[in-house]
């Protein structure tokens, strides 16, 4: 019989896995289960999920196991026969963004989803050009990799990538520092002779170590990119579907409207559905001279299990309760800078927040070795987050958009805990 035992289980996973894969924690955490907001071990134990976006309604949704279950138990085929639940869909996702968004196409992850926008954006200007931030993540694939440093040592940044700085300092100067390392980075590339293609950012910056204010930042660095011929390209994986409580998607909060808003994660709540809205007259050049196909992007099942997710966030107020309880966690965390001095600054927008932990207030110098203490300190006191940043100094809390007041409680008290153990 296999060993079950986490010495056993990390055995056979380094034998059949290899040596790619990396798992979260010093102690790696082993559920079984989850509902709601937590997550349980072999012995019943419940763990606080504060981490998990991949599930925006909760685990094990009940709304959306059901409509998985009833569509795969009569029928589940692909795009290229037709079929209303992807035009039911489709239909209702565009509702959610401005009208210029008029055409959606659906892939199975969001490194797909980027891909594509790529592919499309190419298409239509005629450039390879591609602008993202320091250290952003857009995905896996060749054509995201490379354009993902938050990778690290792991790839090489293509010559045909440029770098800005995150859009740091929450003044009233962000936007204009943004669209200058905007605009310097597309001087860069017609330098050396590309064509810029687009501006593709995570529209909370959530790699870069969580940049949301002040709202309407982006707004300069969209004309910019589109003086120069490219197009805005607004990654929705972490911050849509309401995750920002002060609208739907994160682009909103800025007053722009995107030439491709790509999804991916949170569409199915676990279930593998992502996609991405396009501008038609983007979509045209891409239309004309290629032929797209996803075996399983926009099956019957996944669009059931998106369409559950839809219903729930917009029936339940999940958006509304993002707003809310995000408020009151960053205010319950900034109070914590009161009591220990490694706390800087709770930023965030809904429940999208960042926490900065510092070494020295002063000097602002990153308190990266803490915040790792901090991380498995919290695990070891049943409450699940990470770390983001360049640095790795900010704690990254994205919990399902069910979290309640008393789960904030929950997660400030044994991060209090932890903090004070240090």
């Amino acid at each position: 019989m296999p060993e079950t035992t986490t010495a056993g289980l990390l055995a056979r996973r380094a034998r059949l896995l290899g040596p790619a894969y990396r798992l979260f924690y010093d102690e790696p955490f082993h559920p079984v289960r989850g509902e709601g907001v937590w997550l349980y071990d072999a012995a019943g134990t419940p763990w606080l999920d504060a981490y998990n976006n991949v599930v925006p309604l909760g685990h094990s949704r009940p709304e959306v196991v059901e409509a998985i279950s009833r569509q795969a138990s009569v029928l589940n085929t692909h795009t290229r026969y037709l079929h209303e639940g992807i035009l039911d869909y489709a239909e209702r996702l565009l509702a959610t963004m401005p009208p210029e968004l008029g055409h959606a196409t659906f892939t199975c992850t969001g490194s797909e989803a980027n891909d594509l926008a790529m592919r499309i954006a190419t298409a239509h200007t005629g450039g390879t050009g591609l602008i993202v931030t320091r250290f952003a993540y857009h995905g896996v694939t060749s054509a995201l990799a490379c354009a993902s440093p938050s990778l690290g040592q792991y790839v090489r940044i293509g010559d045909h990538v440029r770098l800005v700085d995150a859009p740091a300092g929450g003044d009233a100067d962000t936007g204009r520092r943004f669209a200058d390392g905007v605009r310097a980075a597309i001087a860069d590339l017609q330098a050396h002779g590309l064509k810029p293609a687009a501006l593709l950012v995570d529209t909370v910056f959530s790699s870069d170590g969580v940049f949301t204010a002040p709202a309407g930042f982006l707004h300069e660095a969209v004309e910019a990119i589109h003086e120069a011929g490219g197009v805005f390209i607004a990654d929705e994986v972490q911050p849509g579907f309401g995750r920002t409580g002060e609208a739907f998607w994160g682009f909103q909060r800025h007053g722009v409207v995107p030439d491709i808003v790509t999804m991916g994660k949170p569409m199915g709540n676990g279930h593998p559905v992502a996609g991405l809205a396009v501008r038609p007259p983007v979509m045209e050049a891409f239309g004309r001279a290629s032929r797209y196909f996803n075996t399983f992007g926009g099956n019957p099942v996944s669009m059931a299990a998106a369409s559950a997710v839809l219903d729930v966030i917009q029936h339940n107020g999940l958006q509304a309760n993002a707003l809310q309880v995000g408020n009151y966690l960053r205010e319950r965390l900034a109070a914590l800078g009161e009591r220990h001095a490694i706390v800087g600054e709770a930023r965030g927008a809904g429940l999208f927040v960042g926490l900065e932990l510092m070494a020295d207030r002063s000097t602002r110098a990153p308190a990266t070795a803490l915040a790792a203490k901090v991380v498995n300190g919290l695990r070891q006191r049943q409450v699940l987050l990470s770390a983001t940043g360049p640095d790795a100094n900010v704690l990254k809390i994205r919990p399902p958009l069910v979290f309640q007041r008393e789960h904030a409680d929950f997660l400030v008290e044994r991060l209090d805990e932890v903090l004070r153990a240090l």
